[in-house]
């Protein structure tokens, strides 16, 4: 295939940036979408000229750092899919891809296609684990939990904190990320003896961060790759009201 690329070109954050067209030639089907970013790159390369730069690490759809938007749809046009396993078959010879980062005050351009998503690290880091102790791992049933708790506690795990949620959502808000981590853990008995702080510890943080509030359009989860529910958003609301009920502040 043959094809037109308008990517977008930002040298850091104060930069302005701008959209660059590039051609690319001979594409095969096969090819993920990163696999032909890394042809352009070589192109450009040989040329003399400065390299797209794009985040990527497993390409296995694992670690969530492919953020690209694709032609207005986070991730590209598949559903529930990453960039990384985003194939060449699914554009037609002579199409024209728009590729932009994502767009949000808490995700500032550190280059080109590359944002800043360390919001979501320190929104983890205000409440989203469990105090342990160290040492053999205990038996897996050892703490009896019900199915279903079970089951949707494990859903919402499968959140990689790839940021398509404040991507696409219109006021940029990190709500289906936060819910998810919430909700893995107040569904667990693990993580009972923090969860009134956890979530309003992560609430706060992502406010101070600066993401937007939801409005209920569920665009998040039309374009999560992992297909995250919005009924964890919920949860979550419910957990911080009771948490802030019975706060002892």
């Amino acid at each position: 295939m043959n094809l037109t690329l308008k990517v977008w070109k930002q040298k850091n954050a104060s930069d302005k940036g701008h959209f660059e067209t590039y051609q690319v030639k001979d594409i095969s089907s096969e090819m993920s979408f990163l696999e032909m970013f890394d042809v352009l790159n070589e192109q450009l390369i040989r040329e003399g000229k400065d390299a797209i730069a794009f985040d990527h690490d497993c390409r296995e759809g694992i670690c969530g750092m492919c953020s690209m938007y694709i032609n207005g749809k986070a991730h590209g046009p598949w559903a529930q899919n990453t960039t990384c396993q985003l194939h060449m078959r699914a554009f037609k010879d002579g199409d024209t891809i728009v590729v932009e980062p994502w767009r949000s005050k808490a995700f500032p351009v550190i280059k080109d296609l590359i944002v800043d998503r360390t919001a979501f690290d320190r929104i983890i880091q205000a409440g989203g684990y469990i105090s342990v102790n160290t040492g053999n791992a205990v038996d897996a049933n050892a703490i009896p939990i019900d199915k279903k708790d079970a089951d949707d506690a494990f859903a919402a795990a499968a959140c990689i904190g790839c940021g398509a949620c404040v991507a696409t959502c219109k006021n940029s808000s990190a709500m289906l990320f936060v819910s998810a981590k919430v909700s893995q853990l107040a569904l667990l008995p693990q993580g009972q003896p923090e969860r009134k702080n956890r979530v309003l510890n992560m609430v706060a943080q992502m406010d101070k961060e600066g993401f937007g509030n939801c409005t209920n359009t569920y665009a998040c989860e039309a374009e999560c790759p992992k297909g995250i529910s919005v009924a964890n958003i919920a949860r979550m609301n419910r957990e911080f009201l009771k948490a802030g009920l019975s706060s002892e502040d």
